[in-house]
């Protein structure tokens, strides 16, 4: 080329080429800023709460897997993420650890605050007795086997009982048997298909006794459930059968195969050949059967003998009865203190009346 040439620029892009290269890098780092949140996890606002005893929180949602922590039974966790089959939930401690665990493993909000609910409505009744578990055991929202589940009990745990109730075995809900021919009815009915033969219209054809020839549905299998209380404050209900009634050996002798439902200390005597003060027992009993349709249907009074260190029956009576079971102190002037106890009795016709009592020394005579 020769000296006079002129050579050429290459070619500037232009305003809107710039302008779409800034918006695919823009959308690019958003794309790379929300992948890395997500892997972090984000806050969702929901929070859950621990069913099992004690869950290992994982690294990543596969068959082979870290353990980064441990959640316990109803610890609190926030929720950060689901997997895409919503198996698994990715959560945060109050400690920020963070890892999945199965959804299985945990409660809703909603469980959490209605087993507050119930905390706060029972938090001034009275304990009928201290029953002790005799396996770990769940504590439901309600008398039945397919309530919600929260907080879970251990073996030996002490609970406070409330209030009995009994429901249908195959999780439906509860069936109230208000009284004793009710009950007996429907046990003699079980399981009785009677044979009918159709008459022309479609109608049964009764005989003397047209009840007799129906068709009767087998009933519910009934089983208790008591609402109870934890150390820690907890309410909730837990099936009976899982629970014994904490009183002495020398007293649960007397139970004889029937069930005690509640016991109450109604005052101590100074035992000076044991050095010791031997408390005095009001004890509630029931037949050993889940359903009835009352609490207990006899009460016994047990006084320690001094001479004979040991308890004896110092006041028996039966009859129906349901709780709560009442105690007081009342003055009286030859005693100084005495026990004054009320019991519910259940009626023929199914109305409820007191009846109540005081105990003189290791006597107990029924006030009119």
């Amino acid at each position: 080329m020769g000296s006079g040439a002129v050579t050429k620029s290459p070619p500037q892009p232009s305003a809107r080429v710039i302008l779409r290269v800034s918006a695919n890098l823009l959308l690019v780092i958003l794309i790379l800023i929300t992948g890395c949140n997500r892997d972090s996890g984000s806050p969702t606002g929901e929070h859950a709460y621990v069913v099992a005893p004690q869950v290992a929180l994982r690294d990543r949602v596969a068959a082979v897997y870290n353990k980064v922590g441990f959640v316990n039974n109803g610890e609190r966790v926030e929720v950060l993420d689901r997997s895409s089959n919503k198996r698994f939930i990715k959560v945060r401690t109050d400690d920020g650890k963070e890892g999945w665990l199965e959804q299985r493993f945990l409660a809703s909000q909603a469980t959490f605050d209605g087993f507050q609910r119930l905390a706060d409505q029972n938090a001034a009744s009275t304990s009928q007795a201290i029953a002790i578990t005799k396996r770990v055991v769940n504590m439901h929202l309600g008398p039945a086997r397919d309530a919600d589940v929260l907080y879970q009990l251990k073996e030996g745990d002490k609970l406070e009982l409330i209030k009995r109730a009994s429901t249908s075995k195959d999780g439906g809900k509860a069936q109230a048997i208000k009284n004793e021919e009710d009950l007996r009815e429907r046990e003699s009915e079980s399981g009785q298909t009677s044979k009918t033969e159709p008459s022309k219209n479609g109608n049964n054809i009764s005989g003397k006794n047209s009840k007799a020839n129906e068709t009767v549905e087998p009933a519910s299998i009934l089983e208790d459930w008591w609402l109870v209380r934890d150390t820690r404050k907890h309410a909730g209900w837990v099936l009976g059968r899982m629970l014994d009634v904490d009183v002495p050996l020398e007293i649960a002798q007397y139970a004889e195969g029937q069930r005690i439902v509640a016991s109450f200390v109604l005052n101590e005597v100074e035992d000076t050949a044991q050095n010791k003060k031997m408390p005095q027992y009001a004890v509630l009993m029931t037949p050993n059967k889940d359903g009835l349709p009352y609490d207990f249907d006899q009460m016994r009074i047990f006084t320690w003998n001094l001479r004979r260190s040991r308890y004896e029956t110092a006041y028996h009576e039966r009859f129906q009865g349901m709780l709560p079971f009442t105690l007081t102190k009342e003055p009286d002037k030859r005693e100084g203190e005495i026990p004054v106890f009320s019991v519910r009795t259940v009626g023929k016709d199914g109305d409820i009346s007191e009846r109540k009592y005081k105990m003189y020394g290791v006597m107990v005579r029924k006030v009119k």
